[in-house]
């Protein structure tokens, strides 16, 4: 759980951003709700220097990245940065092609605690491969840090993405419109099997706030994350939330749901045109369940508890609203929003 500055900020990363972006992360609450990493995109770095050493923008990053890893690490939080796994970055700024181990180097000195490997101008490259680099390099830099694979899917990287990073990227770039979240997150049902606790598929980060989307649309891309165990990498501005975004970001249950313990990843038990019905199964035995609706207009839906596992009764607590619906017998029933969606913990 943490922040990322791409999905608002884009290129235009600072020293300061980064400091306020900390300061918010710890005066609103994310943090207290288990955000942690704060992460650089793309566009902090410029050039190499004579000894091939990977330079921070002086402009951008006056004081450089180890002065602000410490800063944020004072506020309790950890720092990531992004590379590539090319010879240039997306933003055609240095990749760590052929100085994987130095760059992996670099960074622990610095005090990161997470990197972000992109696959821009890696023609002709093996992911399986250039990714394995990394891994090994990380290995060796005596500093624990998390390993984001971000290849947009090539390869299947959730086939060999559990040997060698601790989360991987399943799907091209997210974008702040329904259709595109949509697209994204109902695609990855069938991918359940291959996320473990440490080994987690990767749909994007979130866009939540950033006023693309409906409430119930960010409702709808909140709760399907949590139900896909997916990293919740909030990608707004955090120093200009509004009551409903900080309120959104930081719902405790729908976070445990995220976070449980169990590390299972969610799956569709049932679908109906634009209806579907999402189950993941948490550590203590109850079942978060979100009922979705796809379609342009408020439809209903029925949650039959037997498609749970369940005979009989059911006990139904409203994640969103914090409410417990009492106990109910073998069904519930519910309107659903347009693009919205009910979001429940069930027990038996």
């Amino acid at each position: 759980m943490g922040w990322n500055s791409w999905n608002k900020f884009a290129c235009k990363v600072s020293e300061q951003l980064i400091r306020e972006t900390a300061d918010a992360m710890v005066s609103t609450g994310m943090q207290a709700a288990g955000y942690q990493y704060v992460n650089i995109d793309d566009c902090w770095q410029v050039s190499r220097d004579s000894a091939g050493n990977i330079v921070a923008d002086p402009a951008s990053f006056p004081n450089g990245i180890k002065a602000l890893a410490d800063y944020v690490h004072s506020k309790g939080l950890k720092l990531g940065v992004y590379t590539d796994a090319g010879t240039l970055t997306c933003q055609k700024r240095p990749g760590s092609w052929d100085h994987e181990l130095q760059d992996m180097k670099t960074y622990a000195a610095w005090g990161v605690d997470y990197v972000k490997i992109d696959w821009c101008y890696a023609q002709d490259l093996d992911p399986k491969v250039q990714y394995a680099k990394f891994r090994d390099a990380l290995a060796q830099v005596g500093r624990p840090i998390m390993f984001s694979i971000c290849n947009w899917g090539v390869d299947a990287p959730w086939t060999w993405g559990p040997s060698t990073g601790n989360l991987w990227r399943t799907t091209g770039d997210i974008k702040d419109t329904y259709d595109r979240m949509s697209v994204i997150g109902f695609s990855q049902n069938g991918l359940e099997k291959f996320a473990s606790p440490g080994h987690w598929n990767d749909p994007d980060m979130l866009e939540v706030g950033n006023g693309g989307m409906k409430p119930d649309e960010y409702r709808t891309h909140m709760a399907l994350w949590a139900l896909l165990a997916a990293p919740l990498l909030a990608g707004n501005d955090l120093r200009s939330m509004t009551p409903e975004t900080k309120a959104m970001l930081t719902n405790f249950e729908v976070i445990a749901v995220d976070q449980d313990a169990k590390g299972a990843q969610g799956r569709r038990v049932w679908d109906e045109g634009p209806l579907e019905i999402w189950v993941k199964p948490l550590a203590d035995a109850s079942r978060a369940v979100g009922l979705f609706n796809r379609g342009e207009s408020a439809l209903k839906v029925t949650l039959d508890f037997d498609r749970l596992g369940i005979t009989g009764s059911a006990k139904l607590r409203d994640l969103w609203e914090h409410r417990d619906l009492g106990t109910l017998q073998r069904s519930y029933t519910a309107e659903v929003p347009k693009h919205g969606v009910i979001f429940l913990r069930v027990s038996d």
